[in-house]
């Protein structure tokens, strides 16, 4: 994604240490009475370290559009499993009022940014590929999309933290100044 935080070590927080597992994780985004900051959520998922038995529950994949899994979620954060067979992607879009980060657990990641212009629209700006560990994100008003190359031949599987939770996305065209919205909601709980 297009913002990539550095973090340093001297957080205080709790939660800031060598790694912990994906359940801990779970638990500290439930416990969340604020929304974290984008910082916060980098510092979560570099340092937790996911077995393939704590990820399993939220695996799944389909034909045709990724698969989104919730891990958990309450008003102030969520988090999120994707899913990704070669080919499959989001539509251009930002998140609307949220910031978030994503870990590549497995497969490669791309993602495309854009800039927009109310006059001329949107336009590309630049495009990165991610490997698996890799940690990035993106803030507030970040435009991109990501998907799974087609030319991977393997599956993706990636996690995501957003805060506050998702709703309503922006999604846009190239060369088009209309913005559309778009419900993400086929999530399997």
């Amino acid at each position: 994604m297009s913002t990539h935080l550095e973090t340093t070590d001297s957080s205080p927080d709790e939660m800031k240490r060598d790694s912990f597992s994906l359940q801990s994780l779970v638990k500290a985004l439930e416990s969340q009475s604020t929304a974290p900051s984008l910082n916060q959520i980098y510092d979560w998922l570099e340092n937790v370290q996911i077995s393939a038995e704590e990820l399993q529950p939220y695996l799944g994949f389909k034909e045709g559009n990724y698969w989104r899994h919730r891990a958990c979620r309450n008003e102030f954060v969520e988090m999120l499993v994707l899913c990704w067979r070669p080919g499959q992607r989001t539509p251009i879009h930002d998140h609307n009022g949220s910031h978030g980060g994503v870990k590549i657990y497995r497969g490669m990641l791309w993602e495309t940014t854009f800039s927009y212009d109310s006059v001329t629209g949107l336009k590309y700006k630049a495009a990165r590929e991610y490997a698996p560990g890799a940690v990035t994100g993106s803030d507030v008003p970040d435009i991109h999309q990501l998907g799974n190359p087609d030319v991977s031949g393997q599956d993706l599987v990636t996690i995501h933290v957003y805060a506050p939770p998702l709703g309503v996305l922006h999604t846009y065209k190239p060369g088009s100044a209309k913005i559309d919205l778009y419900l993400p909601e086929d999530i399997d709980p």
